[in-house]
Order: C-alpha cells, then structure tokens, then sequence
C-alpha cells in the first residue's frame, strides 16, 4: 500500500493522558500519533483487542495523514455530554455545566447498577429540565429479559429515553428487546464488529446506527457502511485526543443526514489534550474544524509517554498493525 510509504512510522509519538474519572475500564488514554503529507492521524486501539482489530483503527490515522476527508455538507455539529458511571450529584454536575441539550449515560457499570442507573437518570433529567434528550448505553450488558425489565424502569426515571444504545450482545436479542419495548434501540458493537452491517436493518434490531469512524477504517469506510446500515445515524467518539476526533467531526459533518445529537463531547474526560485548544462544546455545539487539528509541540511534550516500556509496547503494535493492514487492503479502502 503506497500509502503506508507517505507516513513517517518511526517518528510516531506516544501519549499517555490521565482520564478525569474512570471511563471504559481505564483511567488513562494512551496512543500514537503519526504524521503523514496531509496531516496528523491518531492510532490508539484499546489495549485488549488484537492485531486485527487494531489494523483498522490504524487505517484511520493513514486516510487523516495522507488524504484527509471528504467535503462536509454542515459546519457544527450538536453533541451530547457523556455522564460516566458517577455517583447522582456528580453526574448532575457533568450534565449542567456541558451547556448540552443531551445526556448520554454510561449504565450497567456492575450486575446489581439498577438502582444506582436509575438515580443518575433522575439527576440527569433535573439537570436537563423537561426539554432536554436523555440516552442510555449499556454496553451488551444485559440479556434480553434483564433488558426488557432495566429499560422499562430507566424510561419511567427519565420520563421518556431518547434510545437505549446496545442493550445486549447480540442482533437477534437487541430484535427481541426492540419488539417489546417503546423506547428506540441504537445498535453499536453490533454494527462495528459485524461483517455485514446492514444485518442490523434486516433484522429489525435496531431504530438507530452509533458509527465510530475510528474503529471502522476511517470516514470514507464509515459513509459506505452507514448507507449500508439505512438507518439514521449518531457519530459517537472512540475516546480519542482531538487529533483523531477531528476524523470523527469529519464524519458527522459528511453524512447527508444528522437527526440526533453526536456522541463527540469526549476530551472532557482526558485531563489533558495534544493541541493548543481542545475541541470541547460550546452551548451544546462543536465547530467542524477548517483544517485538521494539529498537535502543539508542547502539549505533545506534556503528555508524552514516560514509561520506555509502554513506548516500546506501542511501537510494537504499531508495526504489527502496519504489518496486518498491508496485508488486508479491503481495511484501507478509502
């Protein structure tokens, strides 16, 4: 791939960012980024998933470094504050200083999180007021009946959910708990991790698509796959600094639809960031950028990793995700 040729690999830098709260199981962001004749892309894989996986998150940082994105057809984007598995008064807190018209909740944090995901909920729709969109994301935590009884109580406590994103593991579950429930079901994983996305809308299992053009190969491959899918769609954040988010409002801003506030209020949750001026909400809205967000030398120096261990552990990976992405083209196809 002549575009793997462009990017200078051995110049990658390594960050490490602490998270201001405990957020997808890990409390600080690490990853990569590269520099290509377009840019700069962001690798950063979790830690747990494999070569394969992470080949596509590093197709991303090659299409952002060698050949940017596709025009957008808007100018901002609304977005929607994330509320991590807090405790009431603190997410209370996240949602009224956002400045946000939406809240999306991480729930399900353990086995037993139902009385305390209801408690968030009802602070979050205090801090909303009545007007204010309220969704709810479970990670595939449930099974089809724990889901049916969980989203039925979370409604009540919001009065009334915008959508419960990936309630379980699987697309004939999410099809059985969207057939009987009222509340719109947003599939994720089941959209990101399939081989054929529009699975999803044949099997009615979902009213609403999550794209994360991050994790899918970058904002080229996300368009295709969202057309596919047919359903409206919500650009959501991959956890990423603003280099790699900037992709992410690339996305939303090339979709010819937008009909629900996009999940890309994130770098809050780093303590941190790479560029002079984080990409962060204002009122609810973020600017797409007129070019594409650039590191600030001394940020990078701020957050560069310390450990030669975790440095050497992502070089590592680098080229193992280089090596299998040279291998499998069809992850490139921008």
């Amino acid at each position: 791939m002549l575009a793997l040729d462009d990017i200078d690999f051995d110049g990658a830098r390594v960050y490490a960012i602490p998270m201001t709260t405990r957020f997808r199981g890990i409390t600080v962001r690490e990853g990569m980024l590269l520099r290509g004749p377009a840019g700069w892309g962001e690798f950063c894989p979790f830690p747990e998933y494999d070569d394969r996986t992470a080949a596509s998150w590093l197709a991303t940082a090659v299409e952002q470094c060698v050949l940017g994105w596709p025009e957008p057809v808007r100018e901002e984007i609304p977005v929607n504050c994330t509320v991590p598995a807090v405790v009431p008064d603190r997410a209370r807190d996240i949602v009224a200083a956002s400045g946000c018209g939406t809240a999306k909740i991480k729930i399900a944090d353990h086995a037993d999180s139902l009385a305390e995901d209801v408690a968030c909920v009802e602070a979050v729709r205090d801090a909303l007021g009545p007007s204010g969109a309220i969704r709810v994301d479970a990670n595939a935590a449930w099974d089809v009946d724990t889901a049916i009884r969980h989203i039925r109580q979370l409604d009540t406590a919001a009065g009334g959910l915008e959508y419960v994103e990936q309630p379980c593991p699987t697309i004939d579950e999410l099809a059985a708990v969207r057939r009987a429930v009222d509340v719109r079901i947003a599939a994720d994983e089941s959209i990101r991790r399939a081989e054929d996305p529009m699975r999803v809308a044949v099997a009615g299992a979902a009213d609403v698509a999550v794209i994360k053009c991050t994790p899918l190969g970058g904002v080229r491959q996300a368009l295709r796959i969202a057309e596919a899918a047919g359903l409206p769609c919500v650009v959501s954040s991959a956890l990423e600094t603003s280099v790699g988010l900037g992709a992410q409002l690339a996305l939303a801003a090339a979709l010819p639809r937008l009909d629900f506030a996009c999940g890309l209020g994130t770098t809050s949750l780093l303590r941190d960031d790479v560029v002079a001026e984080s990409l962060r909400p204002v009122d609810g809205v973020l600017p797409v950028p007129r070019t594409p967000p650039e590191p600030a030398p001394d940020r990078l120096a701020a957050v560069a990793q310390a450990d030669p261990d975790r440095v050497a552990w992502w070089r590592d990976r680098l080229h193992r995700a280089r090596a299998e992405l040279a291998k499998a083209p069809e992850k490139g196809r921008w």
